[in-house]
């Protein structure tokens, strides 16, 4: 289970000292360590460069001086993994050297982190690019020439991600569950502002595993966990979470939806769960996702509301629970 055959490398050239304010490098910065934080639940390696902390951020800003400026546990963990711990393509992942000649629009790229993508893609070793953003690398993806001589070369084509949501995007695209349990512990793991109940999953397990069927079934719990992390500060739900009632509970062909009154009147007992906090505690839960498997309608059952002052609890993976 994961994306085992990508490796990701930060493009270091995307920091070339563009910055106008510290805040400003912040905000990206931001954005480059959520998509490491992506890659590690993706179990995807992010490489970057040992000397990656004295590269400018802003004209007479290096790094270094940078991250001090950083809270305490950020400018911590920050440090950790450019100084310490890595990974580090230039150590011994390191495949081409001074002597290959390798340009992108115009710039020689040989022993930067563009020139080692290029490089690795021509061996057969899949490796994509990240970049800080805005930066004179916003585009993707980027396309790099290896120059065997002065009129013959190869192009290369490689994706640059500049934003989480791409990233996470692509890498769900090549994510392989290869079965129920794989698909638990993908969706425990990344869902994490839904709660699951003990054993939510286990009515799944009596059915032949479907690839397609899993990755359906984590879509809808994906809308599930981005909607509970849509309300502000003030418990409001937030413009994003209005957009996904409107484009996912709303509607007679809407993929989540309450049970009929009918169905919550014949069907209680079996709508109704142990609470997951609360031991024996009914927590009746009529509202479901709905994906098909075959011929066999599966449901997700949840708790309802969704609202910033409680848990979502989902409590039921499985076949339909209220089949005549």
């Amino acid at each position: 289970m994961g994306v085992t055959t990508l490796e990701l490398i930060v493009n270091t050239l995307s920091f070339h000292g563009q910055f106008s304010d510290l805040a400003a490098f912040r905000k990206s910065l931001g954005r480059l360590m959520q998509m490491k934080e992506l890659a590690q639940r993706f179990g995807v390696k992010m490489y970057s460069h040992r000397n990656m902390g004295t590269v400018f951020i802003m004209p007479d800003m290096p790094m270094q001086k940078a991250v001090q400026c950083l809270p305490l546990s950020q400018r911590r963990s920050l440090l950790a993994w450019l100084t310490k711990y890595g990974p580090f393509w230039d150590d011994d992942k390191k495949s081409h050297g001074p002597d290959d000649y390798l340009s992108c629009n115009d710039e020689i790229v040989t022993d930067t982190a563009v020139g080692e993508a290029a490089y690795c893609h021509l061996q057969g070793v899949e490796r994509h690019l990240v970049s800080l953003t805005p930066s004179t690398w916003d585009l993707s993806p980027v396309k790099v020439k290896w120059h065997k001589s002065e009129d013959d070369f190869n192009t290369v084509t490689i994706p640059n991600y500049l934003h989480p949501d791409d990233l996470e995007a692509s890498l769900e695209c090549r994510l392989e569950i290869a079965s129920w349990d794989a698909l638990t512990q993908v969706a425990t793991t990344r869902c994490r502002h839904i709660q699951f109940a003990p054993n939510s999953f286990e009515a799944l397990r009596r059915y032949p595993f479907h690839p397609r069927t899993a990755k359906n079934l984590l879509q809808r719990l994906k809308i599930l966990d981005l909607l509970q992390d849509s309300f502000d500060a003030q418990g409001k739900r937030t413009v994003q979470g209005d957009k996904i009632i409107r484009d996912y509970f709303t509607g007679e062909r809407a993929l989540f939806s309450n049970s009929s009154n009918t169905e919550k009147n014949e069907f209680r007992t079996a709508l109704t769960f142990s609470h997951p906090d609360h031991g024996q505690e009914p927590l009746f839960c009529p509202w479901h996702g709905k994906v098909n498997h075959h011929q066999l309608p599966l449901r997700i059952h949840f708790s309802w509301p969704i609202q910033a002052a409680a848990p979502c609890y989902v409590v039921y993976v499985g076949p339909k629970l209220t089949r005549r």
